[in-house]
């Protein structure tokens, strides 16, 4: 999937040329990164996808034929890409309902379309590198959803017993958008324990990513819009 071992491959799938030409641009010109295709729909990205191998997927979320959203489940859990690449998706303010959605159809985080060139390239090495990019008003936007959605059974799902309680703890504050700096000083411990506890949390619950995490948190009630969560 990369060049030479560490060239990270990009794919921008957005229906305005001119953001596709802007992304390609910048990030072709930074030093192991590399644009690997374009699409302008979702259904050429699905295709390109699976031909290309990108490391990493740039999706706009409305785009004709097949929005980003539907591109995103089809490259995420199609059996002809067996290495799955991040999809970071590339979205504006007025997409609020659109947050949840993406991130449980296993998107690794989002990028606001007027982000920076610094931004833009800041994502797609986060994602790349395996992380999860939830910025603060994209963590806002996911909690006020949240707030929205009645809730008819809270309790946590049983795989969440499987955490340790400080395990439990930990999730909370990535459900919060905590940084493992963050964590670490809230919680008064190394940060590298902390990347170990965030490491275990996803393996135990099957996860992707920080972005699962905040989404499966919210889903099953472990933490709720406004509060912490039941004890």
């Amino acid at each position: 999937m990369t060049v030479g071992g560490d060239t990270t491959r990009c794919l921008i799938a957005d229906d305005q040329a001119m953001v596709r030409e802007g992304f390609a641009a910048v990030l072709a010109a930074q030093p192991g990164i590399m644009v690997a295709g374009q699409a302008a729909d979702g259904a050429e990205a699905v295709r390109l996808a699976g031909r290309l191998q990108p490391d990493v997927v740039l999706m706009d979320v409305r785009m004709p034929v097949m929005d980003g959203l539907q591109a995103a489940r089809e490259i995420l859990s199609g059996a002809a890409n067996p290495v799955k690449p991040r999809v970071l998706m590339l979205t504006t303010f007025d997409l609020d309902e659109y947050v949840y959605e993406a991130l449980r159809a296993g998107a690794s985080g989002f990028l606001l379309k007027d982000a920076t060139a610094a931004e833009l390239v800041h994502a797609v090495r986060v994602v790349a590198a395996g992380d999860a990019l939830l910025a603060p008003s994209v963590t806002r936007r996911l909690i006020a959803d949240f707030s929205r959605r009645p809730r008819t059974d809270p309790v946590p799902p049983a795989a969440l017993s499987a955490l340790t309680q400080r395990e439990t703890e930990v999730l909370r504050l990535i459900a919060r958008g905590l940084s493992n700096a963050e964590i670490s000083d809230t919680l008064v411990i190394a940060e590298q324990t902390t990347k170990t506890h965030v490491g275990r949390i996803l393996a135990k619950l099957g996860l992707r990513d920080r972005a699962q995490a905040v989404a499966v948190a919210y889903e099953s009630g472990l933490i709720t819009p406004g509060g912490s969560g039941p004890a």
